[in-house]
């Protein structure tokens, strides 16, 4: 099973203090975050109160003493701000927290970018409702992109509110669990403003370490195997999806070729990703959801989806193992990059010989 396409994960998009200065449609975006955050934070309870004088289910129940485990595991052991996050459950009563728009033109892996307020430009837009989500969705395919939209589990607000625990993500794994919430912990503690990619790179990064020092720590052999199986073969499936992306980029750059030509190789491309998947499974002995993953649009905007959290996470890999683990050394020399631009910053991740001073 792979994991990472289950979800995505995305960060709360509230500015309440520029409303009056949007445009209609601006205000309307932000007014639909505003209920969405309000809704997720009267509905949180604290998991202290539940555990004691609720009546959660054992499964339930599981899960949020899990939870505990896995904030203490991140103050004490990976030095991440846990101490006032996930300490809360909210059940929505939906299976995705928000909806997320992605877009790209259609012969272009530029992705489409929106500007916040606070964090600045992200590559996707979210919203708390399907509807509203394909609303946007369908005014960018009529403005001629290609678009995407994703069911979210995870939800942050990168430290602005106190991030409850949703029932949207409580049914994961035991790792998968642990990776998702080192994921989201690392934003709070290390966020470039405007640079998408550094930052979900970065995040998978430590979130991928600190699950498997939580399994190491607890002596859970057997699923630190099946936890790495399983990221080998997101691994081989993400590489197929970069490489055809890559092939995409070079086409669209071609200018001798006209735009049928391209719409023609394009379809070409995408097809020969579904047969190389479909080898893929076979090679792994099946267990590779290939059926469910083709089974919603791939077009640009979905390949920037992958791109956005595996292209440079190979140089944060070899940043963590350059510091032999030290998750202090590590973070300390990511944030040495916030001078950079982030094409510098992208720079220096993806070519090997690059270094970056302590």
């Amino acid at each position: 099973m792979v994991r990472h396409f289950r979800s995505l994960k995305a960060w709360a998009l509230l500015g309440f203090g520029l409303l009056a200065l949007a445009s209609c449609r601006t205000v309307s975006f932000y007014a639909q975050a505003a209920r969405g955050q309000w809704e997720i934070s009267n509905k949180a309870r604290p998991i202290d109160d539940l555990l004691r004088n609720g009546q959660p289910s054992d499964r339930l129940r599981r899960k949020l003493e899990l939870v505990q485990e896995l904030r203490s595991f991140a103050t004490k052991d990976l030095r991440l701000p846990a101490a006032a996050q996930y300490d809360c459950y909210c059940d929505l009563g939906r299976k995705y927290a928000v909806w997320v728009v992605f877009a790209a033109p259609e012969f272009s892996m530029e992705a489409k970018t929106w500007w916040y307020p606070l964090i600045g430009s992200l590559k996707y837009r979210g919203f708390f409702k399907q509807k509203e989500a394909e609303k946007e969705a369908e005014s960018l395919r009529k403005a001629g992109h290609d678009v995407y939209v994703g069911g979210v589990e995870a939800y942050s607000t990168l430290g602005w509110f106190k991030d409850p625990i949703l029932n949207t993500f409580s049914g994961r794994t035991d790792e998968d669990l642990a990776e998702l919430l080192f994921h989201e912990l690392t934003h709070q503690r290390l966020f470039f403003s405007g640079d998408t990619d550094f930052n979900e790179a970065f995040a998978t990064a430590v979130g991928q370490e600190g699950a498997r020092r939580w399994l190491r720590s607890k002596g859970m052999t057997r699923q630190l195997r099946v936890y790495e199986a399983d990221l080998r073969l997101e691994r081989a499936f993400i590489q197929l999806i970069l490489q055809t992306r890559g092939r995409l980029e070079k086409l669209y750059a071609d200018h001798r070729l006209s735009v049928e030509q391209k719409r023609t190789v394009k379809t070409e491309e995408l097809d020969r990703l579904r047969q190389q998947s479909e080898a893929l499974k076979e090679q792994f002995g099946g267990s590779l959801p290939v059926e469910k993953w083709f089974a919603k649009p791939v077009n640009n905007a979905r390949l920037n989806t992958l791109a956005t959290y595996y292209d440079l996470m190979p140089g944060f890999e070899k940043l963590i193992a350059s510091e032999h683990g030290d998750l202090e050394g590590v973070f300390r020399r990511a944030g040495l990059m916030k001078a950079l631009s982030s094409q510098e910053r992208k720079r220096i991740l993806l070519e090997p010989a690059a270094t970056l001073s302590p």
